[in-house]
């Protein structure tokens, strides 16, 4: 289960908090805050708006960072009409203290990300080695980035590969190979009796430096070398060509990971989360996903399911206009009162039958007469159909779309 994180909104609980002396320049800047960033940035997982006001001697300073400049002079043109003066210290992202290096490659088997920079924050996704990233800001050995999807969060610094313009082009062209295999080492030598490199994992991308026998001589992003079996290993861009994103083929993926154990916010055979087992299930068939739940139910087009939903008929019958592969949510309906609320995903597998990863990846039941009925049935919201629409503008890419 993954859930929004408001964190950006948290700047302005702290300017309400200091409004009882009677600052109306705050009070005021913290109902415009609060105003552009509904309109502009509302979901801190893709647009960063972390700003505050700070009163020095007699004048006030915006302060903190954003990478959405129509948010900030928004923001700056509101103040200006609400009679606010405040000097300008917000810092756009990237920043440019990063001199031109603001592309980046992961250089470990998974790495996490998380919510804020410091091992305590929450987890937020994960990525894998190979995967090209943007990079905002670097900040006490962490470094804010954006996934592929379009996913902002904090991963330490020694995990990323930094570039700039030139060498990140030079890198994407390089030859590729891609992991096939769950699980294998990466070795100095090839030969398994040498010392480990790396671990890797199904769907690390790695630079192809040419076979040796029976051995794929391989580099990380970070200029490590070593070699990993030819068996576990195929060229990348075959690889990509080679992808047939249709509902059997992405549920057999599905179901090699039964038994992988649940963990918020993993991505990979390690362990999955619900949205991340959706993703990473599509990914290794060629399909890159919206990160969260809340986000993949906004993508593809509606599956009507409203029989089930609405009118308590819990039968397949009911469920007639799922198809194999369908993603389907859980949590809570919408009412007059309160807004829908997305906690849960899964993917139709057909005969009221749907696999996820709650606990651990597993197969479920929607038919409560089943022996395996999952009993967050009743919790079932609605259901999208992201086959079909891969690079159409419903939120679905292919990764031959994001890596050529």
């Amino acid at each position: 289960m993954k859930k929004i994180l408001f964190l950006a909104c948290l700047p302005v609980v702290a300017l309400y908090s200091c409004c009882g002396n009677g600052d109306k320049t705050q009070e005021t800047f913290g109902k415009v805050f609060k105003e552009v960033k509904a309109e502009y940035a509302p979901d801190s997982r893709s647009k960063t708006f972390d700003l505050s006001i700070e009163k020095v001697g007699q004048d006030y300073v915006l302060r903190g960072s954003t990478n959405q400049p129509e948010a900030k002079a928004a923001l700056e043109k509101a103040l200006a009409d609400a009679g606010v003066k405040a000097l300008d210290s917000i810092k756009m992202l990237p920043d440019a203290a990063l001199e031109g290096k603001i592309y980046g490659v992961s250089t470990q088997s998974v790495i996490n990300f998380r919510t804020s920079g410091k091992y305590s924050a929450e987890s937020a996704t994960q990525v894998m080695m190979g995967t090209p990233l943007q990079v905002l800001e670097k900040k006490g050995g962490w470094t804010r980035a954006i996934t592929p999807e379009g996913y902002i969060s904090w991963v330490t610094s020694g995990s990323i590969a930094y570039m700039d313009k030139a060498e990140y082009d030079a890198y994407m062209a390089a030859k590729k190979v891609v992991v096939i295999t769950k699980y294998t080492t990466m070795y100095e030598q090839p030969n398994v009796g040498s010392q480990m490199v790396s671990d890797v994992v199904w769907g690390n991308i790695l630079l192809d430096l040419g076979t040796q026998g029976a051995w794929q001589k391989v580099s990380i992003a970070d200029g490590r070398v070593g070699y990993i079996q030819k068996a576990f290993v195929t060229d990348f861009e075959k690889w990509v060509e080679s992808r047939n994103p249709t509902a059997d083929n992405i549920i057999e993926t599905a179901k090699q990971f039964i038994g992988v154990p649940y963990m918020w916010g993993g991505t990979s055979i390690k362990a999955v989360d619900c949205s991340g087992f959706m993703k990473s299930s599509y990914f290794l068939n060629g399909v890159v996903l919206a990160r969260d739940a809340s986000q993949q139910c906004l993508t593809g087009d509606d599956v009507d399911i409203k029989e089930y939903v609405d009118g308590g008929n819990h039968t397949v019958e009911a469920l007639k206009n799922l198809q194999k592969g369908d993603l389907i949510f859980f949590g809570r309906k919408a009412t007059a009162e309160q807004k829908e609320r997305i906690t849960h995903v899964g993917m139709y597998i057909g005969n009221g039958i749907f696999i996820h990863s709650a606990t651990k990846v597993r197969i479920n039941s929607l038919i409560p007469t089943d022996e395996n009925y999952y009993d967050g049935s009743k919790r079932l919201v609605r259901a999208q159909r992201v086959i079909g629409n891969v690079d159409n503008g419903k939120g679905v890419m292919s990764v031959k779309s994001l890596y050529f």
